[in-house]
């Protein structure tokens, strides 16, 4: 028995509530594990029966290509869904992994900002397309969760997954300008409450390839959680080579090697995440 099927049980929605819940993994800094997280958490809500839609923002493509949805199959892609020219539900695609679908993501959409340009409704694009995901569709058709993997930019990308999402968790590599990086994400997420979302809250801070042989990791570590408090999830995600290698065969780490300390990692941290929207229902 995992440590998900201990801790996880009942379901965490309201019955028959057909809203998911929509989560922006966000971080303006490249290369501290923001797809890696997202394909992997992806991967631990479905399999303790979460249905999860990835939706993948990035222009470099890096969710749909590490869940093995080869660029040759994204004839519909989240570019379409943003210029209005598709509904979100003709881009998903399932994957390997059951109960978790992805709206993989093109080159394209790296000249969205100029192609909106103006258009009054231009940060909305994203929420209105997932608004209408499970319009008409029951069980086991909808999703309950939705993770957004935004791009390494402040851009009107990031913006829309923003807008659209209930909550932010963001990425956060134990390096010496992680602090740095992050009160400027935390700016941006005030601007966006403040004109944009007024419900858009931190969800939390997940600390990636964290070495524990590291001095300078483990400063991090305490900087961060004392400049955060309980916004920083108790999970850290290890250095591991097997979170490296999994992408390269186009599958999550949690069925590329169940075993190994990255899949144990994002198992903990799946329930983490579990349980902090147990607890903001409870709280409403």
């Amino acid at each position: 028995m995992t440590v998900i099927d201990q801790i996880y049980q009942g379901d965490t929605r309201n019955a028959g509530a057909a809203k998911p819940r929509i989560l922006a993994l966000a971080n303006q800094k490249g290369g501290v594990g923001k797809t890696t997280t997202a394909i992997n958490l992806g991967t631990a809500l479905a399999a303790i029966g979460e249905r999860v839609l990835i939706v993948d923002l990035d222009p470099q493509g890096n969710a749909s290509t590490g869940l093995g949805i080869d660029r040759r199959n994204r004839n519909c892609s989240t570019y379409d869904v943003l210029i209005g020219e598709a509904p979100l539900r003709d881009a998903v695609v399932p994957t390997a992994v059951p109960r978790l679908h992805i709206a993989p993501s093109t080159m394209d959409l790296s000249g969205l900002e100029l192609e909106l340009g103006a258009t009054r409704d231009r940060a909305f694009r994203l929420r209105d397309a997932i608004a209408a995901l499970n319009d008409n569709i029951a069980p086991p058709l909808d999703y309950t969760y939705v993770l957004i993997d935004c791009p390494p930019s402040l851009n009107l990308l990031t913006v829309n997954a923003m807008a659209a999402s209930d909550a932010i968790l963001v990425p956060l590599q134990c390096e010496f300008f992680a602090l740095e990086g992050l009160s400027q994400l935390l700016q941006t997420v005030e601007q966006v409450r403040s004109t944009l979302n007024p419900n858009l809250s931190i969800h939390g801070i997940v600390l990636t390839m964290f070495d524990s042989r590291n001095n300078l990791s483990n400063q991090v570590v305490a900087d961060v959680r004392q400049f955060m408090g309980k916004k920083v999830y108790d999970t850290m995600i290890p250095r591991n080579v097997r979170i490296s290698e999994a992408p390269s065969y186009g599958k999550p780490v949690l069925v590329y090697d169940l075993k190994c300390a990255g899949s144990e990692a994002y198992l903990k941290l799946a329930t983490e995440v579990i349980q902090r929207e147990r607890e903001l229902r409870t709280a409403h």
